[in-house]
């Protein structure tokens, strides 16, 4: 049985930005993407910004700065671009910018893939952590990844880690 923890005082909207990375999708086809939304969405937070952009590490980096400028963001969630194939760079670009990072993000992360999918886990490089006063969650593509990493860490501890920053 998994202990819970303790409930957070007050309910919160947290407010959040999409980032999928890839250079393939677009609007249409982004199921990833459209999937963090709705979970957002169906626990009463928002999301401020949304965006597909390509797997380059200056891009990337770009669009955390520039999300990072914003007053109104509490969250920014990655998805795509976190295995280790050549064009894979979204960990390395994220993990840089990070000023700390929630190292227990990605090894839960990981360790739920692996109830999952096997082995085959050691190959996400997912990853969390705070810039600007902005949580960052990077998140492999698949939809499957991201049903698991937002139903499973992201949602159960948003609003703790929020108002955690906001102390």
């Amino acid at each position: 049985m998994t202990q819970q923890p303790h409930p957070d005082a007050a309910k919160m909207t947290v407010t959040c930005a999409i980032v999928t990375v890839s250079d393939t999708r677009t609007q249409e086809t982004d199921k990833s993407g459209q999937l963090i939304q709705q979970l957002l969405l169906s626990a009463n937070h928002s999301v401020a910004a949304y965006a597909i952009i390509k797997d380059e590490p200056a891009q990337i980096q770009e669009q955390i700065e520039l999300l990072g400028q914003s007053a109104k963001l509490d969250a920014i969630i990655f998805n795509g671009g976190t295995g280790i194939a050549p064009r894979d760079t979204t960990y390395d670009a994220i993990e840089k910018l990070l000023e700390k990072t929630l190292p227990g993000f990605g090894e839960l992360f990981r360790f739920l893939s692996y109830q999952e999918i096997g082995s085959r886990a050691i190959a996400s490089r997912a990853v969390a952590g705070v810039y600007q006063n902005k949580l960052i969650f990077s998140l492999p593509g698949s939809s499957n990844a991201v049903r698991l990493g937002m139903e499973k860490l992201i949602l159960p501890e948003l609003t703790h880690l929020v108002s955690q920053m906001r102390k």
